[in-house]
């Protein structure tokens, strides 16, 4: 599956909970270290999410920190 694909699901249940598409962009560079532009180029290059992870510039170290569920996995 594309990242393309994933981030409006992200972004629909962010703003379901009161959140907006700019907290999840900055949420996605904080966790992959992509920067604004590198992420709009993910999402139009149609990267698949295994990719996208891939080529992340650098991973925050502290993603380990992270607790709960996405999409309720």
């Amino acid at each position: 599956m594309s990242f393309a694909r994933i981030y409006p699901l992200y972004v629909t249940k962010a703003e379901k909970k009161g959140r907006t598409k700019t907290a999840v962009d900055e949420i996605i560079r904080w966790l992959t270290g992509y920067k604004q532009k590198e992420l709009e180029n993910q999402r139009e290059k149609q990267t698949d999410l295994e990719t996208f992870l891939a080529e992340d510039p650098e991973l925050n170290p502290a993603w380990a920190l992270i607790r709960g569920v996405i999409c309720d996995i």
